[in-house]
């Protein structure tokens, strides 16, 4: 995505089916993502929501989400609210990401990212840990993950 995630998400969701549209879009700019077919919900400086719905195709061999598609959720709201928050000078990139699975996922799943520290102004890279949890239709959390974005200045020419 690009700075312009912000502006692009505001534009296009004002439109019938304009939340379907962007998740569409965003899929086409990072096509692994497709494969939990997300659904933006809320996308705002400092928070993105994600909803997948409950399909075979995201399940393990018990019938549950599959721990790594609840993985996929986590690094998509964290990567598009980072991209939606930080300055339009600067960029990111995942460096790491620690999970808990905290009980079993069924059921659509609602995925929230948000900063665990305001995002600093720097002209030198840095990280900055972003929280992200995910509930199932009942607003139980079954998954939580701490995930570790290096930011740093785009590469000017």
């Amino acid at each position: 995505m690009s700075a312009s995630v912000l502006s692009l998400y505001r534009r296009i969701t004002r439109w019938p089916a304009g939340h379907g549209i962007f998740s569409r879009l965003v899929c086409l700019k990072a096509p692994y993502f497709a494969t939990i077919a997300p659904r933006f919900v809320v996308l705002q400086p400092g928070r993105c929501e994600v909803r997948i719905r409950d399909r075979r195709r995201v399940h393990n061999h018990l019938g549950t989400v599959h721990a790594i598609a609840l993985c996929n959720l986590a690094e998509l709201v964290a990567g598009v609210m980072t991209d939606a928050t930080i300055p339009a000078d600067m960029r990111w990139i995942p460096k790491g990401m620690t999970v808990e699975y905290l009980r079993k996922a069924v059921g659509t799943m609602h995925g929230v990212a948000t900063p665990e520290l305001a995002a600093l102004v720097s002209g030198e890279g840095h990280e900055w840990p972003v929280r992200v949890e995910v509930a199932d239709d009942a607003g139980e959390t079954v998954f939580r993950a701490h995930v570790l974005m290096w930011i740093s200045p785009r590469k000017r020419g």
